[in-house]
């Protein structure tokens, strides 16, 4: 499938305290289903990514896993897609950004917050220029973008940013506004 039809997800491996942060996690995977894109995301069948991965698929929606072969016994691989094993987080984050034409972030953990600064820190070098979604409906994400809106005003970082990286509280509306 081309690139521009295909959206990556990062997410948490674990299903958070909220309830509600499941119900997210299957309406993004079912928005994408319904929108006939490919998701890609981090190949395991735990978590939010395993109820996105499994709310895409059972939408009839192609799904490409990518996960380092370290991770595929603890993240119990989704078997009912399309699996690519790597060696390292790195390049399976690599994989993604090239497979993927933006990014959607449901909360998560600090696996979640690597993987979404490391694409960040790459769109701020110009090397991925792709937009990256936050999406939540309930402010998970709230103190991320303090510290980033921190940065930014501190110097550290390219203002730029602030048009690379976008929040969105529902599903339609990320995919929305990564143009999908």
């Amino acid at each position: 499938m081309p690139k521009q039809r295909s959206v990556c997800v990062f997410c948490g491996s674990r299903d958070g305290v909220s309830p509600a942060y499941a119900k997210l996690a299957r309406q993004f995977g079912e928005e994408v289903a319904t929108r006939n894109l490919r998701l890609v995301y981090g190949g395991g069948g735990i978590g939010l990514m395993g109820i996105a991965a499994r709310a895409a698929r059972k939408g009839n929606a192609d799904v490409l896993g990518i996960i380092p072969g370290f991770l595929s016994t603890d993240e119990v691989a989704f078997d009912d897609c399309q699996l690519e094993v790597v060696d390292t987080l790195h390049e399976r984050k690599a994989r993604m950004a090239v497979e993927s034409a933006g990014f959607v972030v449901l909360p998560g953990g600090i696996g979640t917050m690597e993987e979404v600064v490391e694409v960040l820190s790459w769109s701020n070098l110009g090397l991925f220029p792709m937009k990256t979604v936050f999406l939540d409906d309930n402010g998970y994400w709230d103190p991320f973008f303090t510290l980033l809106e921190h940065s930014i005003n501190e110097g550290f970082t390219s203002d730029g940013l602030r048009t690379a990286a976008l929040r969105a509280t529902t599903p339609t509306q990320a995919l929305d506004l990564l143009g999908l």
